[in-house]
């Protein structure tokens, strides 16, 4: 009898959760919602952009200035068969790398401004101090940079006619013009992927912006005064409400801009083996690729990094988010087990059989 007690005992504590008032757990912690086909199949395409992208910089700017050297010292001895993309007149030529300069602000300027508005909160004075003033200095070596080109080459470069002093006079009238003609083109297509690739980095860290906000406004609704390591403790509760509106409303467009730059670049080292083929000699390619790569340093890993110091880097905000690091609600504290160990490219999936079977948390 008394083994029969026990066991009844027993069976009613483990379905305890049965008798209980609803109200034992309106503070249970939110978990991450159904992912739905067309998310899934956009992260999908957002991570082989990010592999594109984000492939090791270092490595890519030693496969340039090899490529710049070696291959345009080939292409000074041999010929090379003429294709496409060796005629001057190609679309590719025409209308995108004679105004490469224009591609790579239509995509990055909408790219900053919304990535900047969401981890700014915002706060429109640090968005155009702090990001989108990355661009017009961008924009203003591109210019002083093309510029001097074409001032050395005029200044000094002479007509194979010595009737016409002038480059342009010496063109009117069917001759060739012999100058030092640094490659423009070596120059804005190796600048633009750079400096592509580091306003891309602002997608890095992106998605865990949405966990933060749920666990913060889950913080926030139960007054919790415990130490907490999520980035966006210290915002304002009107910075939080517009951080999470922006973040549901730009996201889509992020995305897909990321997707466009990845595409855009990739053109552009396309384009760049075809100069290396088919234009230039190798000395006018390297010098050109060369001062690109130093101008983006400069910026970039240098200029940019020095704290205290505007602009800042691409993905720096009010709140911390692309460190690389997870976010835990508390410290010492478990991982969340929300997701059931399910993952997509590095990021947990709930689907919604995961959000009805997902066990709720007791608050204590």
């Amino acid at each position: 009898m008394t083994s029969r007690a026990a066991n009844v005992k027993n069976s009613r504590m483990n379905f305890k959760f049965q008798n209980e008032s609803p109200q034992d757990y309106k503070g249970t912690k939110p978990i991450r919602e159904a992912s739905s086909i067309l998310e899934v199949l956009s992260l999908m395409i957002v991570h082989i952009c990010k592999k594109v992208l984000f492939y090791d910089t270092n490595l890519k700017i030693a496969i340039y200035l090899g490529a710049l050297f070696l291959l345009s010292l080939v292409a000074d001895v041999l010929t090379f068969p003429k294709t496409y993309f060796s005629r001057t007149d190609n679309v590719f030529n025409q209308y995108f790398v004679k105004i490469g300069w224009f591609w790579t602000l239509f995509l990055t300027v909408p790219y900053v401004l919304l990535t900047s508005f969401t981890t700014c909160c915002g706060k429109r004075r640090l968005i155009f101090t702090a990001h989108l003033s990355r661009l017009a200095i961008a924009t203003f070596c591109w210019y002083a940079w093309t510029t001097i080109f074409n001032v050395i080459e005029t200044k000094y470069g002479r007509c194979n006619a010595r009737s016409f002093d002038t480059k342009s006079a010496c063109l009117k009238n069917g001759h060739f013009w012999n100058g030092f003609d640094i490659s423009g083109h070596c120059f804005i297509l190796i600048y633009s992927s750079l400096v592509m690739i580091e306003e891309a980095k602002a997608i890095n860290g992106w998605e865990k912006i949405k966990d933060n906000i749920r666990d913060e406004n889950y913080t926030r609704s139960l007054n919790d005064k415990s130490i907490s390591v999520n980035p966006l403790k210290n915002i304002s509760t009107e910075e939080l409400n517009i951080l999470k509106e922006s973040y549901e409303i730009v996201t889509p467009y992020v995305r897909a801009l990321l997707i466009c730059i990845a595409i855009l670049q990739l053109l552009w080292d396309v384009m760049l083996v075809s100069t290396i083929l088919y234009y230039h000699i190798m000395i006018e390619k390297f010098i050109s690729g060369v001062i690109a790569i130093l101008t983006w340093f400069v910026t970039y890993r240098v200029w940019y990094t020095i704290p205290n110091v505007l602009p800042n880097l691409p993905g720096q905000g009010i709140f911390k988010y692309n460190n690389g690091k997870p976010v835990a609600l508390t410290p010492n504290r478990k991982k969340n087990n929300s997701t059931n160990g399910k993952h997509f490219m590095g990021m947990p999936i709930n689907t919604k059989q995961d959000t009805m079977e997902a066990p709720t948390e007791e608050v204590r």
